[in-house]
C-alpha cells in the first residue's frame, strides 16, 4: 500500500507534505527526508482516523510526475485491508468476533493501527472474510 505524496517548499524553507488521496494527512519537515519521514506518521494517523470515524479507506491513486510514494509498513497495511474488508462486507466488530471466536475488543485491536497485533491474527481474520494477505518484495529505489 503506497500513497503518492506532494512535496512543496515554502518561502521559509520548510517542505510541506500532502496526500491527494488523504487530505487529512499533512505535515512538514526541514528537508525532503524529514518531510517524508514525518509523512509516514501523518498518513498512518489520518488513516487511523478513518477507522475511528468508520469511513472508507481511500485507495491510493497512481503517482503522477513529481510525486513520491509513501509506503505503509506491512502490519498497518494488513489492518487497513481487514478494516476495509469488514466494511465492504457490512460486518461489525462483534460479528467478526463471533466468526473468529474472539471478543469485540480483540477485533478492535486487530484494526487499531497503533496496536502491535500479530500479522497471523490479521491474516486469519482476513481469511474469515474470504481474503488472503499477499506480501510483495521489490528492489528499493
Amino acid at each position: 500500500m503506497a500513497y503518492p505524496v506532494n512535496l512543496k517548499r515554502h518561502k521559509d524553507g520548510a517542505i510541506l507534505a500532502t496526500f491527494p488521496d488523504v487530505p487529512e494527512a499533512l505535515t512538514e519537515g526541514e528537508s525532503v527526508n524529514e518531510a517524508l519521514t514525518e509523512a509516514h506518521d501523518a498518513l498512518a494517523a489520518a488513516l487511523g482516523g478513518y477507522i475511528n470515524e468508520r469511513r472508507a479507506i481511500p485507495p491510493p491513486s497512481k503517482a503522477k510526475r513529481g510525486q513520491r510514494l509513501v509506503f505503509l509498513p506491512p502490519l498497518p497495511a494488513a489492518k487497513l485491508a481487514l478494516y476495509q474488508a469488514m466494511r465492504d462486507a457490512n460486518l461489525t466488530n462483534v460479528a467478526l468476533g463471533r466468526r473468529l471466536k474472539i471478543t469485540e475488543a480483540a477485533v478492535r485491536r486487530l484494526i487499531d493501527l497503533d496496536h502491535r497485533s500479530h500479522i497471523g491474527q490479521v491474516e486469519e481474520a482476513l481469511a474469515a472474510l474470504g481474503k488472503r494477505l499477499v506480501v510483495e518484495v521489490e528492489k528499493a529505489a
